[in-house]
């Protein structure tokens, strides 16, 4: 449907861009935000870096691990060990504030407009900056979710109270043998809920989501819709990326907006009703 060749408009002036943004929030009758790991990064949920150094000093030393993505999929020898890790991983992404207030200024520009929130994020942080629960399709899972490794059966489970035990009780690198999560039907260890291979736990509350969001999308067709995507990459396009460029070029009415520092672009095929932002999230929604 579009051309192999992205106009990138890097070179716009940023004012200029916010500019167009802010006016097209305003004259928007729905906006239809899709979020990637940018929008976390612009909070202040780095995985490398001085931030990895200090909650995983450890862990670098023993193993070399480079970031915690890539310290997320290491093959730790024992349980104990593989859970200290992803214990910590999930507290200091999941139930920690957000260093920054992004996603809380994003709240403030849109909770008085019809949204709804894709994304491919796994930290909660919409939740816990005040976003409607009803209005989050979270696509990928949830950092605060377990589930069955095998998978036996289609349900989650959180995890936030094991969780805080694990950290608080952790020692040399590893966790209680007692703490270790187990299916609580099959017996098997329990794993992250995220999505990673064709094991991924879609439960009824996901099912649940992906209704409302159809049906969102399906109330505003023809409307004046921004969507406005934040921070999304190249690794998942198909969820938010690709989507937004064809609902937009299949609405005359629609805006596409693309905030993300150094890719910033759209396809020609609808780049008179784009707005392309190279730069940082948090401080482009600053100045709206």
């Amino acid at each position: 449907m579009f051309s192999k060749i992205w106009t990138k408009k890097s070179t716009e002036d940023c004012s200029d861009g916010v500019g167009r943004l802010k006016e097209a929030v305003k004259e928007a009758d729905a906006i239809v935000i899709g979020a990637g790991a940018g929008l976390s990064a612009s909070a202040g949920f780095t995985y490398s870096g001085e931030r990895f150094e200090r909650y995983f000093k450890d862990f670098i030393e023993k193993y070399q691990i480079r970031d915690m993505y890539s310290g997320g999929f290491y093959p730790y020898s024992t349980l104990e060990e593989y859970w200290a890790w992803w214990s910590r991983h999930i507290y200091y992404n999941r139930y920690v504030d957000a260093p920054k207030p992004v996603y809380s200024i994003l709240y403030e520009t849109v909770r008085d407009k019809e949204y709804f929130v894709l994304t491919t994020n796994v930290d909660h942080q919409f939740q816990k900056a005040g976003f409607d629960k009803k209005r989050l399709f979270y696509t990928q899972g949830d950092y605060g979710l377990w589930q069955c490794s095998r998978p036996c059966h289609q349900k989650t489970y959180d995890n936030e109270e094991t969780v805080l035990e694990m950290v608080a009780r952790q020692k040399d690198m590893k966790i209680p043998a007692e703490l270790i999560p187990k299916c609580p039907v099959c017996k098997a260890p329990m794993t992250m809920n995220l999505r990673s291979d064709d094991t991924f736990v879609q439960d009824d509350g996901w099912y649940a989501a992906a209704e409302r969001y159809r049906d969102f999308i399906r109330r505003q067709k023809g409307q004046r819709v921004l969507f406005l995507e934040l921070g999304v990459g190249g690794n998942t396009p198909g969820i938010v990326k690709y989507s937004f460029w064809r609902m937009t070029a299949e609405n005359p009415k629609a805006i596409y907006a693309c905030v993300n520092l150094g890719e910033a672009c759209a396809p020609t095929e609808i780049i008179d009703r784009s707005i392309c932002i190279n730069a940082d999230i948090g401080e482009v929604l600053k100045q709206l």
